[in-house]
């Protein structure tokens, strides 16, 4: 295992030397990922293998542990949000290979040169675990009837005017 990161890398010279890196990263050091988060306090625990498969698809494998600061919706309380990603990306030239990465795989459309960033695709799928409605596991579901009260029930429709032009025509 590599203990140093470069910030761009060859794909395909990393899927040919079979490498393999880990590495952290504060979450204060991710831009796009720091905006969804309540406050940026934490690390990213990551992995990145390179290889083929048996069906010499090119592939990155990406591990990812992180704990992720966000605000309940329901009780805006700050709570740490687990993700543990695993996931395998099949490196594509263009589009049309899509169709022939085997299941499981999710397609990475890497540049004709090979270079990637891998901390972006760190930051891509964190960004993508965020839940769209973050809420405390626990946290108890505010469940009430809010009931209409006489006033506005005996309140006129504000368009019934319209109603007696209408009628006029």
């Amino acid at each position: 295992m590599s203990a140093e990161l470069p910030e761009i890398l060859d794909a395909w010279r990393m899927v040919a030397a079979r490498r393999e890196f880990k590495g952290r990263v504060a979450l204060a050091a991710l831009p796009r990922l720091r905006d969804a988060l309540l406050d940026a306090e934490g690390e990213v625990v990551f992995a990145l293998g390179f290889d083929c498969d048996a069906l010499r698809v090119p592939y990155l494998e990406l591990k990812i542990d992180a704990e992720l600061p966000l605000q309940c919706q329901r009780s805006l309380q700050r709570f740490l949000f687990p993700v543990q990603l695993e996931q395998r990306l099949g490196l594509i030239r263009d589009e049309e290979e899509e169709a022939g990465l085997p299941g499981g795989y999710e397609p990475l459309l890497v540049d004709a040169d090979g270079m990637l960033r891998p901390l972006d695709l760190v930051e891509d799928e964190l960004i993508l675990a965020i839940p769209v409605v973050p809420v405390k596991p626990g946290s108890e579901a505010v469940e009430r009837d809010w009931p209409v009260s006489a006033e506005e029930e005996e309140r006129t429709n504000p368009f019934a005017g319209l109603a007696a032009l209408k009628k006029k025509q």
